[in-house]
């Protein structure tokens, strides 16, 4: 009877740690977490006011290099165009977004950071941006980002790129608020010097520059690596390797460099074609 015991106490103990084993497969190893592996339908979080990266229409689309990239990543992962569903994210929302369940990914300029990795899985990076400046037209006095010292820069409520300059380098630059680098373009570009620099990532700043026509120059004097990441839940780790395939795919495809050709190839500046070094999914 003993032996007999202890077969059931095996065969127990065996189907729950296999269904134990099915759960933390299914959720990337943490059960309160879905995973977007398997899914008929996304949504997700892509930017609505910059320009070839991700931009609303009029007409109600979205467009930009961003938005190329999460269609093609929903793509391999079997959901096609037609079940993906667009929606507007910040930079101050984008966490809030991905916890409450109004998106499943964002794709957002979304830089990589390790206070955001304690609340975000990431995917990628599926670009490696610079930071840069963008000026008006004209103005000489600033050649690199020592030079913002007591110039009017711009700071984006949710954003790190003001950080990158005023905290990181200890430049003296006075700070101007804004709501989004749209907003940011248009005090540049408006009458009575609201600013005099805005500085973020290159991709952002060169389709500003490519779509507003002649007043503002970038200054081409790179001084960060912004790692751009497909925000995931926190815990789908199942998730971000099917994501981190499909980026992959997309590069050594030579997908990635149409793209970027396509969005960026007006601005005298460097796209990068080669996979990014990918961040692990931990």
């Amino acid at each position: 009877m003993r032996g007999l015991r202890n077969a059931v106490i095996v065969i127990v103990a065996v189907v729950v740690v296999g269904a134990a084993l099915a759960v933390y497969r299914a959720t990337g190893g943490d059960a309160a977490t879905t995973t977007i592996v398997g899914a008929d339908r996304l949504t997700i979080g892509v930017k609505t006011d910059q320009p070839h990266v991700g931009l609303l229409k009029p007409n109600g689309r979205f467009e930009g290099f961003d938005v190329d990239v999460a269609t093609y990543i929903a793509g391999r992962l079997g959901v096609d165009a037609e079940h993906v569903r667009f929606v507007p994210v910040t930079s101050e929302n984008r966490e809030k977004a991905l916890r409450n369940g109004d998106v499943d990914l964002v794709v957002a300029s979304y830089s990589i950071t390790p206070q955001r990795k304690q609340d975000v899985t990431f995917g990628g990076p599926y670009y490696v941006a610079h930071q840069d400046i963008l000026v008006r037209t004209g103005d000489s006095s600033i050649k690199n980002v020592s030079d913002l010292a007591g110039k009017k820069l711009c700071r984006v409520t949710g954003s790190n790129s003001w950080k990158r300059v005023t905290v990181e380098r200890e430049v003296a630059a006075e700070l101007v608020p804004a709501e989004s680098y749209g907003d940011c373009v248009a005090k540049l570009r408006g009458p009575g010097h609201q600013l005099d620099a805005v500085s973020t990532d290159d991709l952002i700043l060169a389709g500003y520059a490519i779509d507003g026509g002649p007043g503002t120059t970038m200054v081409n004097a790179p001084f960060t690596n912004e790692k751009y990441g497909v925000g995931i839940r926190k815990g789908d780790v199942e998730g971000c390797l099917a994501v981190n395939r499909a980026l992959t795919e997309m590069y050594q495809r030579g997908i990635a460099k149409t793209m970027l050709t396509d969005w960026f190839g007006a601005v005298d500046f460097a796209v990068a074609i080669t996979v990014p070094a990918f961040e692990g999914c931990t």
